[in-house]
């Protein structure tokens, strides 16, 4: 049960990550203009640096937790 609601957490994750690459990419291909502070910015650079880790401390965390409770239900057995 805990397996199916991490795959489904996951997933959940993966497709907001993809949608939100696609969405900014069809964004930058199909607009003429080029916003400057896009080309410039610090916090953009910041945000892109620190929100994967972010991300994957939210995927990591949920993992160790299944990983012991299965360690330990495998040990009792």
């Amino acid at each position: 049960e805990l397996m199916i609601f991490f795959h489904d957490f996951t997933m959940i994750i993966l497709i907001f990550i993809v949608s939100m690459i696609l969405y900014t990419l069809i964004l930058l291909m199909f607009n003429k203009m080029t916003n400057r502070f896009l080309l410039q910015g610090h916090l953009m650079e910041m945000i892109w640096t620190i929100s994967p880790m972010i991300i994957l401390m939210f995927i990591a965390i949920p993992s160790l937790k299944i990983l012991y409770i299965t360690e330990e239900n495998h040990l009792n057995k």
